[in-house]
């Protein structure tokens, strides 16, 4: 299988996934398929965003895949994604730093929020958002069809960049950045 048929059978799997679907309380009101669920408007599930921090205190950055329906090519957090019908969220974080990045950490959840953000004509997130931090020094060996670049910055550093160019920083990373560095700044880094 060439490594084009190898990442469109991944996705097409990936997009059959059963999703959680939540209403704003996170009370489980069934399940649908990762593709429906960020179909139109969306339709409320559960997801998680992963913060990872280096001995230095600095962040692991992801530029999202071109391949990715939404926000492709777009800078985000570390890693973020779904849990699937039956998956706790700690359990499916530890899941996708290891497909995503090749690496494991413990996480510590700190909060969740509600938020929508349309794509275009692409889609929706809308996503009931669990945010995670942790820290590790492993060399991430990023999934070329998930991540097509990684950085560490600094936690100033990303401030500027953020003001200078919000355009370039997905929704959600940029809504949960400002919150953990408002509220949860002892946890960073």
């Amino acid at each position: 299988m060439t490594d084009a048929a190898s990442d469109a059978a991944r996705e097409k799997a990936a997009n059959s996934d059963l999703l959680i679907l939540v209403d704003e309380g996170d009370e489980v009101l069934g399940y649908d398929t990762k593709a429906r669920c960020h179909n139109g408007a969306g339709i409320l599930h559960r997801a998680f965003s992963i913060f990872i921090f280096n001995e230095e205190g600095k962040l692991l950055l992801q530029k999202r895949s071109e391949h990715k329906r939404l926000w492709g090519g777009f800078w985000s957090n570390t890693c973020c994604s779904h849990p699937r019908k039956g998956e706790e969220i700690i359990e499916a974080a530890g899941r996708r730093l290891q497909e995503e990045l090749g690496c494991s950490t413990t996480v510590q959840f700190l909060y969740k929020f509600v938020y929508q953000a349309r794509f275009g004509e692409a889609g929706s997130e809308y996503e009931l958002c669990s945010v995670l931090v942790g820290k590790s020094d492993s060399k991430p060996e990023a999934d070329p069809a998930e991540i097509a670049e990684f950085r560490y910055v600094g936690l100033d550093e990303l401030d500027q960049e953020l003001e200078r160019s919000p355009g370039n920083f997905t929704p959600w990373f940029k809504m949960e950045w400002k919150r953990l560095r408002s509220e949860f700044a002892a946890e960073l880094g």
